[in-house]
């Protein structure tokens, strides 16, 4: 009689770092050309037991499992998973034994009265300021990072025993992150499925797990507003959406004002024509958020598209803005349909609002019509002061023109010491068959 062995999840997760691996050869997930979805040896259960008696810790159940049964880190989630000596190495001592403070309900008030030591008094003595961030992180180890300043932590202790915290540094209002697995190995499984099922994981586990149907259901079922959004913000994870589910996110987008923005986000990540009405009527929306959420996702989205119908609607409607970062991403779209010209932005060029015209002269600095238009840039620089002249020099170079010379020349003195700009100043004169000594004559 043969008896099958049951698999258990630690099997399945050994058996999906393979798949994984042969799914991402070219390791173009990020952090997997770090640890190419290799593990490191296991740890034997003698180092854990002295691990644990020296620091005076019992470490969850199923990391332990994972580091004596998979490997004493290595492949993992960003950057891969700390081995528990590296682990110990980035978590404080006493943070190690401590209780763990934070809950996945955390409000802002707690966070920032709990942070305040951190980030009230710049010169808080370095011992203070050890004691508190170790309260902070008290009762949690740090397992791994994502880089910069954000880290993954496992709860040690307490309710929440098991889970895995996404930290960050102390910002005021931003309570670390508890992801949405109940224990490690199942955010570690997650991790392995989203990059087998080519799901976008570039913010893996800050989004709510599940596919396409699952998230469906949460949000038709959600008891509150805040789940719905959760719920819709997972599907951000596809790379591309089904109809039905587009047919779903339409009929969010028509019938709830609150979520309506990021379904029509969602529904033009897909597919830009599928969207395309939506998209219409947030550009001839009165309100400045409507038009600006139009150009976001015209920029984000829209790069491979045919445009056409959008920039018509854009260049109508530039009497409208009045914003620097609207301005800004006027510009960010037309640029990348060849749209941008000095004439569109002359008002903009000439604006007496300092922000505005950084912002215009930026947006216009690969228009390819600035000498034809050299009367436009003459009216930047007769109206302009040396930022102006400064940025125009920095984003245009020196536009080729006889009769933007005597600007130039009033600017020379600035220049002339560096190399770079040196040679862009001669380089104009070259071009207009100029003596190179121009600028320095009196």
């Amino acid at each position: 009689m043969l008896f099958w062995k049951k698999e258990t999840q630690l099997d399945r997760i050994q058996n999906k770092l393979e798949q994984a691996m042969r799914k991402d050869t070219a390791f173009s997930v990020f952090g997997a050309s770090s640890h190419q979805y290799k593990v490191r040896e296991k740890l034997a259960a003698k180092e854990l037991e002295d691990w644990q008696a020296k620091n005076q810790v019992t470490l969850p159940k199923l990391y332990t499992q994972f580091l004596t049964k998979v490997g004493n880190g290595g492949a993992g989630p960003f950057y891969g998973m700390y081995s528990l000596e590296k682990a110990t190495s980035y978590t404080g001592t006493y943070a190690l034994t401590a209780k763990c403070v934070l809950h996945p309900g955390m409000t802002k008030e707690e966070w920032n009265r709990l942070i305040e030591p951190l980030i009230k008094d710049e010169d808080i003595p370095d011992l203070e300021y050890d004691a508190v961030r170790d309260r902070v992180l008290g009762g949690m180890l740090c397992i791994g990072t994502q880089g910069c300043e954000y880290d993954m932590y496992l709860v040690l202790e307490g309710e929440y025993r098991g889970k895995v915290v996404y930290t960050s540094d102390f910002h005021p209002d931003h309570p670390f992150f508890f992801v949405y697995e109940e224990h490690v190995l199942d955010w570690y499984e997650r991790w392995l499925e989203e990059i087998i099922l080519d799901y976008d994981i570039a913010w893996f586990g800050s989004r709510m797990p599940g596919d396409e149907n699952a998230l469906i259901q949460v949000y038709q079922n959600a008891p509150n507003e805040e789940i719905q959004s959760k719920a819709l913000g997972g599907m951000f994870k596809f790379k591309k959406i089904s109809q039905p589910t587009i047919d779903f996110l339409k009929s969010v987008a028509g019938q709830s004002q609150k979520d309506r923005a990021t379904a029509i986000q969602l529904i033009c990540k897909t597919s830009l024509d599928a969207g395309r009405d939506f998209l219409l009527e947030l550009l001839h929306a009165e309100r400045n958020e409507d038009f600006l959420q139009a150009l976001n996702i015209l920029n984000w989205y829209g790069k491979s598209s045919d445009l056409k119908q959008f920039i018509k609607v854009i260049l109508q409607s530039l009497d409208r803005v009045h914003d620097p970062e609207t301005l800004r991403h006027v510009g960010y779209v037309l640029e990348s349909s060849g749209a941008v010209t000095l004439e569109n932005f002359a008002p903009f060029l000439c604006h007496n609002d300092s922000n505005m015209q950084a912002a215009a002269i930026y947006a216009t600095r690969n228009c390819k019509d600035k000498t034809e238009r050299w009367k436009i840039v003459e009216l930047v620089f007769m109206g302009g002061d040396k930022e102006v002249m400064k940025n125009t020099i920095l984003y245009w170079g020196i536009v080729p023109h006889e009769k933007l010379l005597p600007y130039y020349k009033a600017v020379w003195p600035e220049y002339k010491n560096n190399p770079n700009f040196r040679e862009a100043f001669i380089g104009c004169l070259k071009e207009l068959n100029v003596p190179d000594d121009y600028f320095d004559k009196e």
